[in-house]
């Protein structure tokens, strides 16, 4: 694959064009850390807020705000690893071959631990995997357009950034209802907001299924 057909598949992103981010690149660059291995990290950051999410369903109080702090530390860091393993690769000329593989799976990979994962925070586990196989097909629907006709669709609204964006603030909402007169005022109000990020994500993720595929059936009528 030729440097320019590897750009147009990137998702557009504006923080690729940050300070911080070039810096860091640049960093990364200059030391022996492969892309694959920054890929394989987002796998590990994405468990880090799996078990968060599974901590959180015995805890309370401070612990429970805690919980939701490393879920929140676990996705945005998921989300660094998976900038900088395509700007380590192609702004430093690391590209291997088997590159797109290892930016693609683990991704799915972290989407479904994550997901599940805050299915069972909220006791809502049969949800959280449905959540989960959305957020895999969101995906494949995506790669299946640039393989029928090169077209890369990250049309929304529940692409992956905006299902890290939702999840983090939520659990962030999530703390605070927690740490607030709201907790004593309703019992379980941060799990109802967990639950409710949850049903928001099921249904962005399906509106981003059918919106892509409408637009597959537009492009090939």
């Amino acid at each position: 694959m030729n440097d320019d057909n590897q750009l147009s598949d990137r998702r557009p992103l504006n923080s690729r064009d940050t300070q911080w981010a070039q810096r860091l690149a640049k960093y990364l660059a200059g030391t022996s850390i492969t892309p694959n291995q920054i890929s394989y990290g987002s796998v590990g950051f994405a468990v880090v807020a799996a078990l968060a999410f599974i901590a959180s369903s015995h805890a309370q109080g401070w612990p429970y705000a805690a919980s939701m702090v490393f879920v929140l530390l676990g996705c945005q860091l998921r989300l660094i690893c998976n900038l900088m393993d395509g700007m380590v690769a192609i702004e430093a000329g690391k590209q291997t071959r088997d590159g797109a593989l290892w930016n693609e799976f683990p991704d799915r990979i972290a989407d479904v631990v994550i997901i599940a994962a805050l299915g069972f925070a909220t006791g809502w586990l049969a949800l959280g995997w449905v959540g989960a196989a959305l957020a895999v097909l969101v995906a494949y629907t995506r790669e299946l357009g640039k393989g029928i006709d090169g077209v890369v669709d990250f049309a929304g609204p529940m692409a992956k950034p905006q299902r890290m964006a939702l999840i983090s603030g939520g659990a962030l909402l999530a703390a605070f209802a927690e740490l607030t007169p709201i907790a004593s005022l309703t019992e379980g109000a941060a799990s109802l907001v967990l639950l409710t990020v949850l049903i928001v994500l099921v249904i962005g993720c399906v509106a981003t299924v059918v919106r892509r595929v409408m637009s597959m059936q537009r492009r090939l009528s």
